[in-house]
């Protein structure tokens, strides 16, 4: 699938849609993002990726709960913002602006349904690039369970974003080898980190989310200083300590 097709920043138009169809689904989506946006002008700018094929409506859900953690974390440290980015169904790869609340960050998620389709990582990668010539991005979260493209073309962009600066933390939800293989690549390419997401810990993937806020704002010296076990655990993995 080429990569040439990047996610489609959001436009401003306040007229309200309901989503009745698929169209009209993805333009209620456009249109809240550019309405939400925010300058983007805090301390850290993170990139929250998601999968958003069939399989994955119940991490999605669970998604939707937990970016709080990340903007909760950063506190009066500093300030967060968030892009969220996704894919589903035939080639649809959709951004949002950067947003500095958490509801509104929410709100958007909660409108999107997953829809059947392959993976595509590719133009997550790519887009981070992208929006990082731009303007700064200090990290990128990705969150998926599968992997359908070609791995070579993916490590060449990880390393991209690794030259750049610009870690990726991937979070796979199952078992899939295959996938995991190209995802724990990724992570290593980029100078991220690669973790299991395990709807039944949730309380653990709150803290790393939040780490990974942490760091996207302060870097390691800002996880080392907050000292909490997922802290820790984020620096080994980026000290290259983690699985």
């Amino acid at each position: 699938m080429s990569d040439k097709k990047q996610p489609v920043p959001a436009r401003v138009n306040p007229a309200p849609v309901k989503p009745q169809s698929n169209a009209g689904e993805i333009e209620t989506f456009v249109r809240q993002a550019r309405t939400l946006a925010a300058s983007a002008t805090g301390s850290g700018r993170l990139i929250l990726s998601l999968d958003a094929t069939m399989s994955r409506q119940p991490t999605w859900d669970l998604a939707c709960e937990l970016q709080g953690q990340m903007f909760d974390a950063v506190g009066k440290a500093g300030t967060l913002s968030v892009q969220l980015v996704y894919f589903r169904g035939l080639g649809e790869c959709r951004s949002s602006a950067f947003v500095t609340d958490t509801n509104a960050l929410k709100q958007l998620m909660t409108r999107i349904e997953c829809r059947s389709g392959n993976t595509q990582i590719g133009k997550v990668l790519a887009h981070s690039l992208k929006q990082t010539a731009k303007a700064k991005v200090n990290a990128l979260v990705y969150i998926g369970d599968a992997m359908e493209e070609n791995i070579d073309d993916l490590a060449e962009k990880a390393g991209s974003l690794g030259l750049h600066g610009v870690p990726v933390f991937v979070f796979q939800e199952g078992h899939d080898s295959g996938a995991e293989k190209a995802l724990k690549e990724i992570a290593r390419l980029s100078k991220g980190a690669w973790f299991r997401f395990d709807r039944r810990a949730a309380a653990t993937l709150a803290g790393l989310l939040s780490a990974v806020a942490v760091f996207a704002t302060g870097g390691l010296k800002a996880l080392e200083a907050r000292g909490r076990p997922e802290d820790r655990l984020m620096i080994e993995h980026l000290r290259g300590g983690g699985d």
